[in-house]
């Protein structure tokens, strides 16, 4: 008997094709878009965190993440009375290489909810594995855990479209991870994170069946998610998928331009991990630019050609639209359409870019030198170890009315104070004599424009060394930082006096740690 109610309104695996072979072995699978898959069951559950935000969202209670039912279902050891979970089948090009099929190798889709006109498929990560784990155990451990489920929701804070997360639960058991692949596994306490989002749909579940020359279950699947989630477009056609695709480029335009934003790096944006609905997907070695670099990546995988980098991320979009476009020409057979949409988002991604450093820097209107002042400010932010996240912060402090040759408005961002020449003062004057010249051709106050950036420019960000002290404490058994963390990230954007500890550069005993600078794709 289930302790508590949920709308449970199941499409994806009611009226998309299924995988008749119902053994949970590793195969290849055809001509099906899921397959059925149950949760393994563990040793100890234990729920050790739920979003309140999410549970409302879901029509749930707090009271309600006391029962058992709770319990068992969101850590797979219970199925939701009347739903038959699955894992989806799906390819992807992964590093610029294609890689066959992949599919939900430690994901498994419980049910679809709908709740306050919302959409909501409930999904656990880390809850064992699938015909699409390959040699992998379909687990998830707590270190990788914490970094998803805090991050899932501070990035619907930070206003970045993103997949949330519901609850963070331990499973009692213990996983084999050798965490940065030099072949010295360890165990580690495993995990279990229930994921949340309309869908979870990706570039690589239209791309499996392009790739078998599956047109017709291509077909079904497109109909299927216009009719679900792109119903304004019109019923399917050619023209349709024409604008499915322009779509899909704008919503994923404006996810890598908030990723910009507030200086996030995806670190693995294969189009496996790229969503259909332009939602930030699967937090895998992510990370927060410390120092300004558009050179960075958080993925050891990554270091060599550092493909992913901070600096290339709105370039990869464009390429992950590409093989989007490929795999749906079956549908159009027109490639003209096609690559008028992707000339479009080069032009819009330079557009969208500028406007973007613009909120960033205080100008809400245009002129033909902002180009010139903003790439001289990113060249100077990068030759000086800069904290992102600091300095932009406290440029909304800068007086208009004044400037002087004392850096103390954005020393605190500075990694290494002390070797701040005269030159580099210099070139810093130089900057603010030509920022506070353009200010005068705005319209706002100091003050009027302080209050506006302070929208854009987030105080608090989850910092890798700040997970990763959540993650240690966890790791002894207390949860508290997870706790202070996830109500700290909740309202980014305010000053928080009583958590200013927080807004600070990362401590030099985290610039080379495991977890703190580099991460792999087991992180």
């Amino acid at each position: 008997m289930l302790d508590f109610k949920l709308n449970i309104q199941d499409k994806f695996n009611k009226e998309l094709p299924e995988d008749p072979n119902t053994e949970n072995s590793r195969r290849q699978v055809t001509k099906a878009c899921f397959s059925y898959v149950t949760p393994k069951k563990t040793a100890k559950p234990q729920i050790i965190h739920t979003s309140s935000e999410m549970l409302s969202a879901l029509g749930l209670t707090k009271e309600d993440t006391k029962s058992t039912s709770f319990l068992n279902i969101f850590t797979g050891n219970e199925i939701l009375p009347n739903t038959n979970p699955y894992a989806m089948c799906y390819g992807g090009y992964q590093f610029g290489n294609w890689a066959g099929q992949l599919g939900d190798g430690r994901a498994i889709n419980l049910a679809e909810i709908e709740q306050d006109n919302k959409n909501w498929v409930l999904q656990l990560k880390g809850a064992g594995e699938t015909p699409y784990s390959r040699t992998a155990d379909g687990l998830a451990v707590l270190r990788s855990s914490i970094r998803e489920y805090l991050c899932s929701e501070a990035m619907h804070h930070l206003g970045v479209p993103t997949t949330r997360a519901l609850s963070l639960g331990l499973s009692g058991d213990q996983v084999l991870r050798d965490v940065l692949y030099n072949g010295n596994p360890e165990y580690e306490k495993g995990a279990i994170v229930c994921r949340a989002a309309p869908s979870f749909l990706r570039f690589g579940n239209y791309e499996i069946f392009a790739s078998r020359q599956d047109n017709s279950t291509l077909k079904i699947l497109v109909d299927y998610t216009i009719k679900n989630h792109y119903s304004y477009l019109g019923k399917p056609s050619k023209e349709t998928y024409i604008k499915f695709i322009k779509e899909v480029g704008d919503k994923s335009l404006d996810m890598v331009m908030h990723w910009q934003r507030v200086g996030f790096v995806h670190g693995v944006m294969n189009t496996d991990n790229m969503s259909i609905l332009g939602l930030t997907i699967d937090y895998g070695p992510y990370g927060w630019l410390e120092g300004y670099d558009h050179g960075w990546t958080p993925n050891t995988t990554d270091n060599t050609n550092k493909r992913y980098r901070y600096g290339t991320q709105p370039q990869i979009i464009l390429w992950n639209l590409y093989k989007l476009a490929n795999a749906l020409y079956p549908l159009i057979e027109e490639v003209e359409p096609l690559e008028d949409i992707l000339m479009v988002y080069r032009k819009k991604t330079e557009d969208s870019y500028l406007k973007m450093m613009r909120s960033k820097i205080g100008l809400f209107t245009e002129d033909k030198n902002d180009t010139l002042l903003i790439d001289t400010l990113e060249t100077i932010l990068q030759k000086y170890e800069t904290d992102m996240t600091i300095f932009f912060r406290l440029l909304a402090n800068f007086d208009s009315s004044v400037v002087t040759e004392d850096l103390s408005l954005i020393s605190k961002a500075f990694y290494t104070p002390n070797q701040i020449t005269d030159t580099i003062k210099e070139e810093w004057k130089q900057w603010f004599l030509k920022y506070q010249k353009r200010l005068l051709k705005e319209s706002l106050n100091d003050g009027e424009r302080k209050k506006v950036m302070n929208t854009v420019n987030p105080k608090y960000v989850l910092r890798n060394y700040m997970a990763q002290l959540a993650i240690d404490e966890a790791n002894k058994g207390k949860y508290e930082l997870i706790e202070e963390f996830y109500q700290l990230l909740k309202k980014p954007y305010d000053e928080q006096p009583e958590s200013e500890k927080w807004f600070a550069k990362r401590p030099e005993w985290a610039r080379n740690k495991v977890g703190c600078s580099m991460l792999s794709c087991s992180s």
